[in-house]
C-alpha cells in the first residue's frame, strides 16, 4: 500500500468501526470542556469525568471559577496528575477570560495557546469540538498509531499533524482524532500491539514481522 491507500483503507475502518464516537470528557460548553481537557494531561479521561461533577458544581463558568481559592480547586481534583499545577492554571485562566474576553472562551488558537496550562493540543481540541473550526488534535497517542500505520515519518507530534491534515479531508478531522483515539484504546495499545497484531497494523503493513520501535514524540 502506498501512504495515500493506508489513510484510505484506515478512514474507512474505522468509520465502519466507529460511526459515532462521542467525545468522551464530560462538558457541557467550551468552558467546562477546556477545563476538562486541561485536567486530562498526565491523567485518564475516566478520572477527569469523575472529579469534574463536583468541580462543576461549585463553579462552572469563569466567573465562578475565579472566585474561588487555588486550594477549592485542588480539593476537587487532587486525585488528578499535575493536580497542583492545575489548580492554579485553572484559576489563572479563569481569570484572563474574564479580564480578557468579557468570560467567553476565544476562537483563535493564538488566544486560547496565551492560557496557562492550555498547549497547542488542548487548543485544538477546544476549536474543532466547542467551535468546529478545523483543527486534528495530535497528542503522544495519535502520534504512535500514525506511525505503526505508515501515516507519518514524523519524529514529533507538530510534524505527524501536518501530515495527517495532508492525508485526511479537513471534514472527517473531527471524527478521524476520536476514532484514532478509541481504536488505540481498543486494539492497537501501547503494549498490546507492537505494530504487527492489529487489524490495522497487519493490514497496512502484512510484511512487518519484527515489532515496530516509534519515535518518541
Amino acid at each position: 500500500m502506498t501512504k495515500t491507500e493506508r489513510a484510505a483503507y484506515i478512514g474507512q475502518k474505522l468509520d465502519e468501526l466507529y460511526p459515532e464516537v462521542p467525545i468522551p470528557l464530560d462538558h457541557t460548553d467550551a468552558y467546562t470542556l477546556l477545563i476538562a481537557v486541561l485536567l486530562s494531561a498526565q491523567c485518564t479521561d475516566k478520572r477527569v469525568n469523575i472529579v469534574t461533577p463536583a468541580l462543576f458544581a461549585k463553579a462552572s463558568t469563569p466567573e465562578e471559577m475565579m472566585k474561588l481559592s487555588v486550594e477549592e480547586i485542588l480539593e476537587c481534583i487532587k486525585t488528578c496528575g499535575l493536580a497542583n499545577s492545575k489548580a492554579k492554571n485553572i484559576k489563572r485562566l479563569s481569570e484572563m477570560l474574564v479580564e480578557e474576553h468579557g468570560g467567553v472562551v476565544p476562537q483563535t488558537f493564538e488566544e486560547l495557546e496565551r492560557l496557562p496550562g492550555v498547549g497547542h493540543k488542548t487548543a485544538s481540541v477546544v476549536m474543532i469540538h466547542a467551535f468546529k473550526i478545523p483543527a486534528f488534535p495530535v497528542d503522544t497517542h495519535i502520534h504512535r498509531l500514525a506511525q505503526r500505520w505508515g501515516l507519518t515519518k514524523g519524529k514529533n507530534v507538530v510534524q505527524t499533524e501536518e501530515d495527517l491534515k495532508k492525508l485526511f479531508p479537513q471534514e472527517k478531522w473531527e471524527d478521524l482524532h476520536l476514532q484514532f483515539i478509541t481504536y488505540g484504546r481498543e486494539h492497537c495499545t501501547a503494549r498490546g500491539c507492537d505494530g504487527t497484531k492489529c487489524e490495522i497494523c497487519r493490514t497496512t503493513h502484512p510484511n512487518r514481522k519484527k515489532p515496530l520501535v516509534v519515535n518518541k514524540a
